[in-house]
């Protein structure tokens, strides 16, 4: 299954819905900050004590992080070795002009690589401090992220990959739902409207932190 074109794309399929839930989970939980300090860093200590007492503290969080490491994974691979398998069985350029894509289309290896270096970046920032700006404070979620959105780099960073990240969602998610059967003549208005309404929301929700922290509504 997986030499094939076909597995491939349901691997992305299944990887990209893996981490569209988990994206949607985490907004939620990022606009906590809104509420304050204190809901933002209980909720922040609430992800370390998920299934006390049956499972150990952080045990639960660690799960869903190594779960979340092998879909990126997956989802990254399965993307490249089909982009080289195109490209291997289209060497030269086609005779006829072909239909002109989506720019969400168009930007989506671009925009895999622009979200994979900010993954990176966001893992250095908010979660070992390694490149935060101001202090790093363990145990303090919501001044770390006040830090990092203090600064202009940290915008521009943050505001980049989620526009990105809402490009990839309005085309993946469609994209997914044909491979895995779900899309029909009857059905794509219907799944590209939640595509776009998906890609909206969750950009929207995401990029509502970094300009609650500049307009000074989080502080």
């Amino acid at each position: 299954m997986w030499d094939s074109s076909v597995g491939k794309k349901t691997v992305m399929a299944v990887s990209g819905l893996i981490m569209l839930l988990y994206l949607a989970v985490h907004m939620f939980g990022n606009l906590k900050i809104f509420f304050g300090a204190g809901d933002f860093n209980h909720y922040a200590h609430w992800l370390r004590t998920i299934g006390e007492p049956f499972m150990h503290y952080e045990w639960t969080l660690w799960v869903i992080r190594v779960v979340l490491v092998l879909a990126v994974v997956a989802h990254a691979t399965s993307a490249y070795q089909l982009s080289r398998r195109d490209i291997k069985a289209r060497p030269s350029k086609y005779v006829h002009a072909r239909p002109r894509a989506s720019y969400a289309t168009r930007t989506m290896r671009w925009g895999g690589i622009i979200l994979g270096l900010f993954i990176v970046w966001h893992i250095l920032d908010l979660t070992t401090g390694t490149v935060h700006s101001g202090g790093f404070q363990p145990g303090h979620p919501y001044q770390n992220v006040v830090d990092t959105f203090s600064t202009w780099y940290g915008n521009v960073i943050y505001i980049v990959a989620m526009l990105a990240l809402g490009l990839h969602i309005q085309h993946g998610f469609w994209s997914a739902a044909q491979t895995l059967g779900v899309g029909s003549r009857t059905r794509d208005r219907v799944l590209k409207i939640i595509a776009n309404a998906l890609a909206v929301i969750l950009t929207a929700g995401f990029i509502a932190v970094p300009v609650g922290v500049m307009t000074g509504l989080v502080a």
